[in-house]
Order: structure tokens, then sequence, then C-alpha cells
């Protein structure tokens, strides 16, 4: 057995709620590397995976691999390796174990870079069983839920308060469920970080103290494929869950210098290219698209996190929407949020994945008939910036503190929302 580095690329996914249905790829997707695959041996990122000691993950994922005899053996070897991906790179961030290298341990960055390390090695695994392409799109599924921490909400067997510190058992712990993104638009610059990425890992597992008392939080990443959002990626891992928990919070990056809390998500694609470098301009695909509304509201308390002091970066009740006005032709900016009857064109948040990711988790949100009673919508945080003049190196001391800062300042607007959550109910 043994692994080559001919790669078979893009295996179709279909991501349903629930199942994992494969579609068939052509020839040329099941011999080519994928776009994220193909930028993974540029300089920038092997030197953020040596510097976090990140560049070990993909040959121990191939000796594991090889060790398998059977696929049984060797999905169980995928998910035991995915999920200790997500651990490793949640410990590094909250400060367990070894650092690995001198890059700052709350980067985002090695986990992405690792994982597609992984599925690149997965994707190009000669086994010395049969492996049929649908069971090999099933590894990579099981590889990318399981990597990304989408396996494991809720599931944590240990609780920890933000400074480490266990929470004692028997406490009446409210649950928080906060979601991130991989780095994106690596084309223009491929040492880019995303601040929401580097929060999920910064909270995941964590407790918060509010004025009700603690509240758990926990995390999961979404990478930035339309494909994976069209194939219900976002409803399969969040529908087990929203019943269960107290707010939950959808966070991507926005705009420089400032957080905004997004009141209405749009049901639009704008067509931006992703980090397959394909865009998509159309309705947002769900199920049941007769019942599709145009427009869904975030039900986070956002009137008292913008008035509470979380950060140095101002935070905005941004109402602005993009509508086609009923009986109208063009696109209109709404700034006090859509008319009766319009079509969307961009949500508060725009019209890329990070609207898209709002929009899906609130109408799933409403769809459950939760909507009364579970706080939740968008989050936007600045955008991460270099040092000025930083325009080579991977890293720098301002990156650094752009990127801490903005991790506090999303802990204190959950902390924030759900103080002001059980000020209401009560």
């Amino acid at each position: 057995m043994r692994s080559l580095r001919a790669r078979i690329g893009v295996l179709g996914l279909a991501l349903l709620t629930g199942l994992t249905l494969p579609t068939t790829a052509t020839a040329a997707e099941e011999t080519a590397p994928t776009v994220e695959e193909r930028r993974l041996d540029a300089a920038a990122p092997q030197e953020i995976l040596r510097r976090s000691g990140f560049d070990t993950v993909a040959p121990d994922f191939v000796r594991v691999l090889d060790r398998a005899r059977s696929y049984a053996q060797a999905r169980r070897a995928v998910a035991r390796e995915g999920t200790e991906l997500w651990r490793r790179a949640v410990d590094r961030a909250q400060g367990r174990g070894p650092a690995g290298g001198d890059l700052s341990r709350d980067d985002d960055r090695p986990l992405y870079w690792a994982r597609l390390g992984m599925t690149r090695e997965l994707r190009s695994w000669e086994p010395g069983f049969p492996v049929s392409e649908q069971q090999r799109a099933r590894l990579l599924d099981e590889l990318e839920r399981t990597s990304r921490g989408q396996t494991t909400i809720l599931l944590h067997s240990r609780l920890r308060s933000s400074g480490g510190t266990p929470v004692p058992r028997g406490e009446d712990v409210k649950r928080i469920l906060v979601t991130g993104f991989d780095p994106f638009t690596l084309d223009r610059d491929i040492r880019i970080s995303n601040p929401s990425g580097a929060t999920a890992l910064a909270l995941d597992g964590t407790v918060i103290q509010t004025a009700d008392g603690p509240a758990r939080v926990e995390t999961a990443v979404f990478p930035v494929r339309w494909r994976d959002f069209t194939q219900g990626a976002v409803e399969r891992a969040l529908r087990p869950y929203l019943p269960e928990v107290d707010l939950f919070a959808t966070v991507s990056q926005g705009r420089v210098g400032r957080f905004d809390i997004e009141r209405t998500n749009g049901a639009w694609r704008g067509g931006f290219g992703d980090n397959e470098n394909i865009g998509r301009t159309e309705t947002v695909p769900v199920t049941d698209p007769a019942s599709q509304p145009q427009w869904t509201s975030t039900t986070l308390p956002y009137a008292e996190i913008v008035a509470a002091d979380t950060g140095r970066f101002p935070v905005y009740d941004n109402t602005s929407v993009t509508e086609i006005p009923a009986g109208g032709t063009g696109p209109v900016v709404r700034p006090e949020g859509p008319t009766p009857d319009s079509t969307a064109r961009a949500g508060g948040g725009g019209d890329y994945l990070s609207n898209e990711i709002a929009y899906r988790a609130t109408l799933l949100r409403d769809r459950l008939g939760l909507r009364d009673r579970l706080p939740g919508g968008h989050v936007h945080t600045p955008v991460l910036q270099f040092g000025a003049g930083n325009t080579t190196e991977v890293t720098d001391p301002e990156f650094v503190r752009n990127r801490l800062d903005i991790i506090d300042q999303v802990r204190a607007i959950v902390t924030a929302a759900v103080s002001a959550t059980e000020r209401t109910r009560g």
C-alpha cells in the first residue's frame, strides 16, 4: 500500500440533512487536485505548517491510512484522525500542550492547511482492498466534518472556563453555539487568516461567565465553498443542536475596523468566487423552496450588544439591505431594511457565504419552530489586518494583536448577548 502524489480530485458530495449521497465525478475531476489543495505547496502555507508543528499531520495520516485492512477500519481511522486534528487545533489555541513552533497559538491557519494536506493524501490513497468512488467520497466527508468540530458539538466531556478552570458539575450551564469559517480570498493573499475561525478554536468547549451564571460555548468551522452550502452542510451540522442551545451566533469576517450585528439576511447569492474559484449567482437553494422567504431576521439582542462595552472595535446594528422592490426591476439599497414583498439581492451581511450561513441558520431556526424562544443571528468581525508595510511575512505583532482583540471581543459580545437575553426572560 502506498500514497501517491498524483492525486484524485474532487469527488462530489451531496450532504443532505442526516444523509451523505456522493454524486458522480467526471474523469477529469477524479484525476485533478482541487483548487484548494493546489495552493498547499506554496511557500506561505508550508511555513505556517512548519512553524506550528502541523507539518507532520499529513505524513502521520498516511501511515495511519496504510495500516487499515478494510474500508470499515479506514472509516474509523479517518474519523479518529479528523477529530484529533480538531482537538489538537483547539488545544493549541487554548494553550494546552506544546506550541509546536513560534507561530502564535491563536492562529487558525494551521488547521486549514493541515486539513488540506489530509484530504490530498486521502484522495490519492491506494489501499490493498477495493474502495469505490462512493466510499472514498464518504471518507472525505467524514474527514471534513470531524476536522471542523461539526461532529463533537455539545459532546465534550470536560467543561472549561475561558481561564481554563473546570466548571463544577451540577450547575445550570447555558449552551451557546458559535460557528466560524476557513480563510478565504487566498489568491489575493495566501497568508490570510480568518478571525472567525480563530474565534471558534479559542472558544470551543470553554465556559463564559454571564450575568445569569456560566454558559458553555461549543463551536464548529465551515468551508468557504458554495457547493457545501448547496448540499446542505449548514443544516446537516446545526439541525441536531439548535433545539438544545440557548443562543447561537454565526460569525465571519466583515468590514474594516468594525463589528456588525446583521439585522436581516437575504436569500440571494451574488456570485463572488469561493475557495474553489467558483461563483454562484442565484436564489439561495434550500429544501422546500415553495415556502422559502426572501428575508430572515436576527433574534440576537442587537440593541443591548451595541450598547455594551465589549472591546476596542465599534459595534453596529446594521439594518441595511439591497432589494428589488415589489413591482420594480432593479436593485435598491434600503438603509432601514427590506420593504414588503421585495426580492432579496443582499442582506446586511452582503450576498456571499457569510450572509448565506446567517440566512440558512435563521431559516432553520424558524422552520424548527424556535424563532420566538431561540436568540440567534450573525456577527461580522473586523477584517484581520497585517501590520503596516508587511506584504510578505506570514505574521507580525500587530496581526497577532488584532486577532486576539477580535477573539476577545467576540467572547464579550456573546457574553453580552446571553446576559441580555436572560434579563429579558427574567
